[in-house]
């Protein structure tokens, strides 16, 4: 084995230095660490509004579902109260009620046939 040729000199200033040395480490690795926790901070405070933001589109989302499906239903409905609102109408014609109630009902008079023809009904 071979002999070293370094000599090590250990004096006060080299204690010092060294004693300085590891005094701005740890001070640098607790700036690390408070720049970290700052860090997750931020990011834990950049996380909550943008999941509340998400969410509140998704619901937007379904709402405009919602409300084309309502749209949708009340065009339906309006359609059929004016076929409700025209035979109203058309049930105050005395001869329309007659006709209706013989081919609707199958009322015939004395002596009559009736022959159902399925789309010639009366609306």
């Amino acid at each position: 084995m071979k002999k070293s040729n370094i000599l090590q000199i250990n004096n006060q200033y080299i204690q010092e230095e060294l004693q300085k040395s590891q005094a701005y480490r740890q001070e640098k690795k607790q700036k690390n660490r408070f720049m970290g926790s700052i860090l997750i901070l931020v990011v834990f405070l950049f996380v909550l509004p943008t999941y509340n933001l998400v969410t509140s589109y998704e619901n937007l989302q379904k709402r405009e579902v919602q409300l084309n499906d309502l749209q949708k239903r009340y065009k339906d409905l309006e359609k059929q109260q004016k076929i409700e609102t025209s035979l109203v109408k058309k049930l105050e014609d005395e001869e329309y009620v007659t006709k209706y109630i013989r081919a609707k009902l199958q009322y015939s008079k004395d002596g009559e046939f009736i022959y159902n023809i399925p789309g010639l009904l009366p609306r």
